[in-house]
């Protein structure tokens, strides 16, 4: 099957590490300078899209500090300043925000209203947009030099935290072209600039002397993409890499305890299924699907236990959730699959998730299914998951990324206009249900509706959860202040330093 073609043959699979190991080292060492040590990290996955912040390669340039955005969330997910130090909603759909003085953008120019006015109306224009304003109709215009207003078609009270997505970033004009490509090379406003792209290998940032707030500690951050986990494990475990993305659950046990850290992450293990064509396309046959589906076999077997159980598409780390949550009434019944070919498909930038579909054929084949596997890397499956031509899709999926807020991601992810529909789902309850709760003020009412949403999707069996993950990351235990950000939008910050006299 095509799973075994993706193990590595044994004398490959202890060379990998070693291998890593030697080009973490060498570029330590040829990239120290007097200006102090240089943090390594080792990145999950690779760009997609040349790190343009239009993509979700916005979060390696959030998580490498470079890129800024007007607002940033706290640990609750309230809006706080960050380029913008004020702001006011003038009407229903209109905001006023004031942008920070004496900020420069890495190119030597000044931050100014028409800089945050060209970056977002960018980002408007972007095909596709940013998923964050999906559904968003927004214009942005200057407000004399130090101030824009924001204006969108229908009332939105989230539009401070979309403003916080890493995908709606700040940049120079200079970073854009004519072509509508963006460069963000020394054109963010960060406490490290980004030097040096390497393609899908690698990335260069140096500490920017010129930062509007405190400067950085360590002299740049020298980036690798590792999507081997073995490998990202075994650069911690050798101190070839000072900060490791999304340690495997499979690797935890062979490092150092005090190295890793465990923070439960609002990230959801989904198993999507087709509704628009294809055998899932029948209510009863995704029924059934649901009811196979051993959760705990799969936190256990696959996870070590270390994940939790999905009850719904929201988990533990928004602790409000299950506090609204009641039992989905009203639910298809299952069919026999009687033999029903299907066509199971999952990516191997997370290690686990090959290992999970392993899991799911065997509990989809006992339940009457007939299950084919396909699985490859997530840059070379994406365009076939969107356009729908698997039965069943494992994804690994966050539910708050962009805007702290986890309307975006379900409008995204089941309305029927929402940019990454895996599912193919259009239902019109589902989608009176998110436009019900999009409308509604932060608080009660608005976690009232969420809930709701949930349950509409959930009862449509478009999507099935099966557990929240937990960020594992490695730390060396020459760092301190590398942050743990559920969110994922933070990991080195102005604040992250090395002790370059530890042992490590």
């Amino acid at each position: 099957m095509l799973r075994r073609s993706l193990r590595l043959s044994l004398p490959v699979a202890l060379a990998t590490p070693l291998l890593l190991a030697g080009c973490f080292d060498e570029q330590r060492e040829s990239t120290s300078s007097e200006a102090g040590e240089r943090i390594s990290v080792a990145m999950l996955q690779p760009p997609r899209s040349g790190l343009t912040p239009l993509s979700d390669d916005a979060f390696k340039l959030s998580r490498w500090s470079t890129a800024e955005t007007l607002i940033r969330l706290d640990a609750s997910s309230d809006p706080q300043p960050f380029l913008a130090t004020e702001w006011e909603q003038l009407e229903a759909n209109t905001w006023r925000f004031v942008i920070r003085d004496d900020v420069a953008f890495h190119d030597g120019t000044p931050l100014t209203a028409s800089d945050v006015v060209n970056s977002l109306t960018a980002a408007t224009q972007a095909a596709p947009k940013p998923r964050i304003l999906d559904g968003v109709n927004m214009t942005i215009e200057a407000d004399g030099d130090n101030a824009v207003i924001v204006r969108t078609e229908k009332a939105d009270p989230l539009i401070p935290n979309r403003l916080s997505s890493p995908q709606l970033a700040i940049l120079a004009a200079s970073a854009y072209g004519e072509d509508g490509r963006v460069n963000p090379i020394e054109a963010g406003t960060g406490p490290f600039v980004l030097k040096e792209i390497n393609g899908t290998t690698s990335a260069r940032l140096d500490r920017f002397d010129g930062y509007w707030g405190e400067p950085a500690a360590v002299a740049g951050i020298d980036a690798d993409y590792v999507p081997d986990g073995t490998a990202r494990a075994a650069s911690l475990r050798t101190g070839a890499a000072d900060v490791v993305e999304a340690i495997p659950v499979s690797q935890v046990a062979l490092l150092d305890p005090e190295l890793v850290f465990e923070v439960p992450m609002p990230r959801t293990n989904t198993l999507y299924l087709n509704t628009e064509s294809g055998p899932m396309s029948d209510p009863g046959l995704r029924a059934a699907a649901r009811e196979a589906i051993d959760r705990p076999a799969i936190v256990n077997t696959v996870y070590e236990g270390r994940a939790d159980i999905a009850e719904g598409l929201l988990g533990p780390a928004l602790a409000w959730a299950s506090d609204y949550r009641s039992p989905i009434e009203d639910r298809t019944a299952p069919t026999d699959p009687n033999g029903t070919e299907i066509t199971l498909a999952t990516f191997t930038d997370r290690a686990e998730l090959p290992e999970v579909a392993v899991l799911l054929e065997q509990q989809l084949t006992q339940a009457g299914f007939s299950v084919n596997q396909e699985v490859r890397e997530y840059a070379h499956i994406e365009a076939d998951a969107l356009a729908g031509e698997f039965d069943a899709f494992i994804l690994s999926r966050a539910t708050v990324l962009d805007s702290g807020d986890p309307v975006a991601y379900m409008f995204s992810d089941f309305a029927c206009e929402g940019s990454f529909n895996i599912a193919q789902l259009c239902d019109p309850a589902v989608d009176e249900a998110l436009a019900k709760a999009a409308v509604l003020p932060t608080g009660d009412e608005r976690r009232q509706a969420i809930i709701a949403a949930e349950a509409a999707i959930l009862r449509t069996d478009a999507a099935i959860p099966m557990l929240h993950e937990r960020v594992i990351q490695g730390e060396s235990a020459r760092v301190t202040n590398a942050e743990r950000d559920p969110r994922e939008r933070m990991l080195i910050t102005e604040k992250t330093s090395i002790d370059a006299d530890s042992d490590s």
